[in-house]
């Protein structure tokens, strides 16, 4: 209750663009798109027109036996943009619940297939995956894992790559052993492509996901590619994989938080061919037995499809140059010596605090408050996942707002 009292939870009462306004006027700037979702800023008047029109035609129909329009339209352009590699939709509410699905379609294909030892999964060290059962049992972050460790699936965890460590090397070595001694047993394995942001925005290179690509092939291990929070253009494309290959696509490709543009819950996962494949059956007990209420809500599929007509308008060129933005602004933390590992993929910048002292995140998050800024950083590290509304002047802002927030924070270890 003590601590209710020191960090009370901030009362808003409207958004607009990339801005949020509480009750009492003061407005802050969503610096991290509220938990990564908001990538179109808050109040998107043509995703607001597109959810008015949907829901004044068809606000929700079971997908079991039936569908529609807006979903159909949705799951088409989706394996589009794969180029057909990942042909084939699986819809859900949210990000948990995407990487739940993608986890039973890997174990269950392969049980079907015969390979009924490979019963076992595989993430990377200090990966965030969703805090469902499943999800939770492919994240390595003990803050989340620990009340519920009897619970959960006896997963491998592999050495991560990490840009501040210049280990990509020896995480592939450390895969390779890995499938070399153990890749009989493994179903799959799951990474988030170019930031692994949960665990605190590391980073890795496209190099490394193609050695990782190979691998899991040559070992016959299915590759999930988390893309819930790196998805949706977030790294610099619509999907982060578009950096790696154009050919050689995952075997399971998951979207969620920006997928609406922040507006409604809606979780994709797209599957290849051979996943498809192994659930075609007339025999029920083939048939991949997973859904939720609102699967493919109509709305939601309706606010998505205007997110992808923004890509189609050009999107991508517009997150290059606010990219740009970002990194010109924070320029002026190179060298500075309370800080490391500055780094940026796209619209993803972060950085780590030194002697950050206790309860780091929340003084800062709370000093942030007081500089018009929303944000939430995981441990020491500092980020910004801003939607993609920024202007110099706008990235100019959060840069001198970061700053004073350091200097009061840090004054005051």
């Amino acid at each position: 209750m003590a601590r209710l009292q020191s960090c009370p939870p901030l009362a808003i009462r409207s958004g607009h663009d990339g801005w949020l306004f509480d009750e009492s006027g003061y407005r802050y700037f969503d610096s991290v798109s509220s938990w990564w979702v908001n990538i179109l800023g808050h109040t998107n008047h043509r995703i607001t027109e597109a959810i008015v029109r949907q829901a004044n035609e068809l606000s929700h129909v079971m997908l079991g036996g039936c569908t529609h329009e807006p979903a159909v339209k949705l799951a088409e352009r989706l394996a589009l943009k794969t180029g057909q590699h990942l042909g084939h939709v699986f819809f859900a509410s949210d990000g948990s619940s995407a990487v739940e699905i993608a986890l039973k379609q890997c174990f269950h294909a392969k049980a079907i297939q015969g390979q009924t030892a490979r019963k076992r999964f595989a993430c990377l060290r200090n990966s965030y995956h969703g805090e469902t059962i499943g999800a939770l049992s492919v994240t390595d972050v003990p803050l989340f894992q620990n009340s519920y460790r009897a619970l959960l699936n006896d997963t491998i965890i592999i050495d991560s790559p990490d840009n501040r460590a210049n280990n990509e090397n020896e995480a592939l070595k450390a895969l390779s052993d890995l499938l070399e001694k153990q890749g009989h047993e493994l179903c799959a394995l799951i990474i988030e492509p170019r930031v692994q942001c949960g665990g605190g925005m590391s980073m890795h290179s496209a190099q490394y996901l193609r050695q990782v690509r190979q691998l899991t092939r040559q070992h016959g291990v299915y590759l999930i590619a988390d893309e819930i929070a790196v998805g949706c253009g977030r790294t610099g494309t619509f999907f982060a994989w578009e950096q790696v290959s154009e050919a050689d696509w995952p075997d399971a490709v998951l979207l969620s938080k920006g997928i609406t543009g922040g507006n409604l819950p809606l979780s994709v996962v797209l599957s290849s061919e051979e996943i498809f494949e192994s659930f075609l059956s007339d025999d029920f007990t083939r048939g991949f037995l997973h859904s939720h209420s609102y699967t493919g809500n109509p709305i939601a599929c309706a606010a998505a499809n205007v997110v992808l007509d923004y890509f189609d308008e050009g999107l991508e060129d517009t997150i290059h140059q606010q990219s740009k933005f970002l990194s010109h602004a924070f320029s002026r933390f190179d060298g500075d010596s309370r800080i490391s590992g500055l780094r940026q993929c796209g619209m993803i910048l972060a950085f780590d605090v030194k002697d950050a002292g206790e309860n780091f995140a929340e003084r800062f998050h709370l000093q942030g408050r007081t500089e018009e800024i929303l944000t939430r950083p995981i441990g020491n590290t500092v980020y910004l996942m801003p939607p993609y509304v920024l202007s110099q002047e706008l990235a100019d802002f959060l840069a001198d707002a970061i700053a004073k927030c350091l200097d009061k924070v840090l004054n005051r270890c």
